[in-house]
């Protein structure tokens, strides 16, 4: 045999020794169904995934947990938001006085430059920042209007007003804090927030097209205090008729003008108005000021 002729035998032989065989079939052999098995790459929005044997490789490992790390990034922030809104919203609040003693209104409703998303010019806004942290609170809501009650997660909690339960009546709902457990008055809207700080924006409504008869029912109306308050008031007249004075810092200006014999009015820290309670009473700037126009 020539070494040109046994040159090619070689070849020949190393070509049959690399070639892969055919895979056996027997009588048993089941097809795999199409999905099944896993593939070598995945194109994802993530870019290729790569695998052998259905493990991912050491990049794509290390892709796939910085993508969850993305995703649990966002889902944070987004279940964020509500509750900074809130927080916003409070601290805005709060700067115009404080929390339970504030109703800001906008009286001559809102304009073009009241940032709001959803505000409608032709309806008078409340809002009131509720809590609870040092007791269930008393919220005497004004008839003839609509609003509601969110915790500080910007979740509903009640309505108020005309699709509350004093159906646009008024009346009086009792706020109690998370897990209070103590005795419950009859005579109110018991309402349950999870948080102790709520928001309780509502609307009032034009009348012939003016916002002032809605805004002076609001001010003579609305009142927030302590449930405590309620029953110490009515104990007052009793303990001054047995001959003992008392000192009353009362935010619920007619009802501490009904029962008491001289006021101070204070603004800002201020005594801007002083006399006996009935002169007060009657006294137009006072009423317009702090009685709604009553």
């Amino acid at each position: 045999m020539s070494a040109k002729l046994l040159f090619a035998a070689h070849v020949l032989l190393a070509g049959a020794l690399v070639m892969p065989a055919a895979a056996e079939t027997y009588k048993m052999t089941t097809p795999i169904a199409p999905g099944i098995a896993t593939p070598d790459e995945v194109e994802t929005s993530i870019g290729t995934l790569k695998l052998h044997d259905g493990v991912p490789t050491a990049d794509t490992t290390k892709a796939i947990y910085d993508n969850l790390d993305r995703s649990r990034a966002l889902q944070a922030y987004l279940l964020g938001l509500p509750i900074v809104n809130q927080v916003a919203m409070r601290n805005a609040l709060r700067e115009y006085g404080p929390v339970n003693t504030t109703n800001v209104i906008w009286e001559n409703l809102v304009d073009s430059k009241t940032v709001e998303l959803t505000a409608n010019d032709n309806t008078v806004y409340s809002f009131v920042w509720l809590d609870t942290s040092k007791g269930p609170l008393v919220v005497e809501i004004p008839p003839k209007v609509l609003g509601l009650i969110d915790d500080l997660w910007y979740r509903w909690v009640a309505d108020v007003g005309l699709t509350g339960e004093d159906r646009g009546k008024g009346g009086k709902y009792l706020i109690l804090p998370p897990g209070y457990d103590g005795k419950v008055p009859d005579g109110y809207f018991v309402v349950r927030p999870s948080t102790y700080g709520s928001w309780m924006p509502f609307r009032s409504f034009l009348v012939d097209g003016s916002p002032k008869p809605g805004v002076d029912l609001v001010k003579r109306t609305l009142k927030v205090y302590p449930l405590g308050d309620a029953a110490n008031l009515r104990h007052i007249p009793k303990l001054v008729a047995d001959g003992t004075a008392v000192l009353i810092a009362e935010q619920n200006m007619l009802k501490a003008l009904e029962i008491a014999d001289r006021a101070y009015v204070l603004r800002n820290g201020r005594i801007v108005q002083e006399g006996p309670a009935a002169a007060l009473k009657a006294d137009p700037l006072v009423r317009d000021a702090f009685l709604g126009g009553r």
